[in-house]
């Protein structure tokens, strides 16, 4: 690991490394928004350590914050929770022990601040960190949610309130007619085809189309999917969990509408 450093990324130096291989503040609008929205967190305790090769430069990262402003739809109060995780733009990376390193870090923090534990959401797909390493950590389930969401934590007591998420399917009423994407900046890729697949939905499929930016964590916290962050609802039903390109989307809505 010696040419590896871990790196505390400040709103001061947040532009330095960019964030999940956005780089280009003139180019990626999605980096500008990210960097305010951190910025705006940051002082409510948000925290983000880049993984980074002397060698290779940015290699990985993980977010997290506490559970009271957690950008996913759980009741995480006292505990400290991960947004997300990830390592290896080169697949040298991978497979070295630095995405446990990094959950160290933010359980040794957690502790410090005495907080109850960590929390994180995973799934098995796209977006998100896969369980099992979680599991070695120590990590449990502590809930789950459609499709094939799970809620873990790591409790330092064992009389400490499990974290829970929020009963999303009562939000879905609220979609219930059109087709709506929900978004936030948390994540930067929420950005990326959006534009397209609403004017997919509007001029293809003749279909009512709405944009919703989630504006702050008690917004996400009520979101109607667990990612939180992003989503597609069409007539009340939850179409894409996670972002997807305007390809898969057309082919989403072409088995739903013909």
């Amino acid at each position: 690991m010696a040419d590896v450093t871990l790196v505390d990324i400040t709103p001061e130096s947040i532009v330095d490394y960019g964030v999940c291989g956005y780089k280009d503040l003139k180019k990626h609008r999605e980096l500008r928004r990210k960097i305010d929205w951190f910025g705006e967190y940051y002082a409510k305790g948000l925290r983000m350590k880049a993984l980074v090769s002397k060698e290779h430069g940015y290699q990985g990262m993980i977010e997290y914050i506490p559970g009271r402003y957690a950008h996913r739809p759980v009741d995480a109060d006292g505990y400290l929770f991960i947004h997300c995780i990830f390592v290896g733009f080169r697949k040298e990376f991978k497979g070295k022990g630095y995405a446990s390193l990094m959950i160290d870090e933010c359980i040794r923090e957690a502790r410090e601040a005495g907080m109850h534990g960590v929390a994180v959401v995973v799934r098995d797909g796209p977006f998100m960190a896969g369980r099992d390493i979680f599991v070695r950590k120590g990590f449990v389930p502590a809930d789950a949610a459609d499709p094939d969401f799970e809620l873990l934590a790591l409790k330092f007591s064992p009389d400490t309130n499990d974290p829970r998420f929020r009963d999303m399917k009562k939000h879905l009423e609220e979609y219930r007619d059109g087709l709506f994407v929900i978004r936030s900046v948390q994540c930067p890729y929420t950005e990326k085809n959006t534009n397209a697949i609403l004017e997919s939905a509007r001029s293809r499929f003749n279909l009512k189309a709405t944009l919703i930016d989630l504006e702050d964590s008690d917004a996400v916290q009520n979101s109607p999917c667990a990612f939180g962050t992003f989503c597609i609802v069409h007539d009340g039903k939850v179409i894409s969990h996670h972002p997807i390109s305007n390809t898969r989307f057309e082919n989403i809505m072409k088995k739903r509408v013909g």
